[in-house]
């Protein structure tokens, strides 16, 4: 057998093919999007207001079915479009949970 093909022999193998991710998603628990008091969204809203680029923050935002923390630096702010950028993720205002700095 020659030299290169020698490493290819030791490739991991998975013989069901999409079977961890299937796991993962069904491992996967599903929440309702919580909504806010006057008192959160004006809160938030003098958050937002705040932010500059180049901040590093920490977002909780819902996305698809469940909360996630998006923690890094923020690159771009949309007040137009409504929503902001945390390193490359777009994140709509509509469903920013809590905003950490």
């Amino acid at each position: 057998m020659p030299r290169t093909d020698r490493a290819s022999q030791f490739q991991p193998f998975a013989a069901l093919k999409g079977f961890e991710e299937a796991l993962r998603e069904k491992e996967r628990i599903e929440v309702e999007k919580a909504v806010l008091s006057d008192e959160a969204l004006d809160y938030l809203d003098y958050q937002l207001s705040t932010l500059k680029v180049g901040d590093m923050v920490s977002v909780i935002y819902y996305d698809y079915g469940a909360y996630v923390k998006k923690t890094g630096i923020l690159s771009g702010i949309r007040k137009d479009a409504r929503y902001l950028t945390v390193v490359t993720t777009d994140i709509s205002f509509d469903t920013i949970r809590e905003i950490r700095l």
